[in-house]
């Protein structure tokens, strides 16, 4: 897989990092960080995602918001069978658990990092696997 910045190799290498942040920031008792930081993986899998989507459809050339990206995300792969709707479910739970911590000022738990992380790495790992075959 060739690596230029808009390629998903790339969106997929800043998933990686981003989910090692996040598990950084829930070992050091920071849940509302790692929610926050594990939202960006499963959001830069998706990206990379659509890119391998064939050429005659092209959500990212359109998505203007993440909770575009994630409508888009339930539209084309969801729908089309290429990937389980449990990970789009995931990703609505995980916006609205991010979006309340960070915009409300909710307190989450560390249980609620670690399903964070949990969600992160099993989507991150989903996203190889089906749309990359890594």
């Amino acid at each position: 897989m060739s690596e230029t910045p808009d390629s998903p190799a790339s969106f997929m290498r800043k998933a990686e990092r981003a989910l090692a942040s996040a598990r950084v920031l829930l070992q050091d008792g920071d849940p509302e960080g790692a929610c926050n930081r594990a939202y960006y993986p499963m959001f830069d899998a998706a990206r990379a995602a659509f890119m391998t989507l064939p050429e005659d459809v092209d959500p990212l050339a359109t998505i203007k918001t993440h909770r575009g990206l994630i409508a888009a995300f339930g539209q084309y792969p969801v729908a089309t069978g290429r990937i389980d709707p449990a990970f789009e479910r995931s990703l609505n739970q995980f916006e609205k658990l991010r979006l309340s911590s960070d915009y409300f000022g909710d307190v989450l738990s560390a249980d609620d990092g670690r399903w964070a992380v949990e969600q992160a790495h099993a989507f991150v790992n989903e996203v190889k696997a089906r749309f990359l075959g890594l």
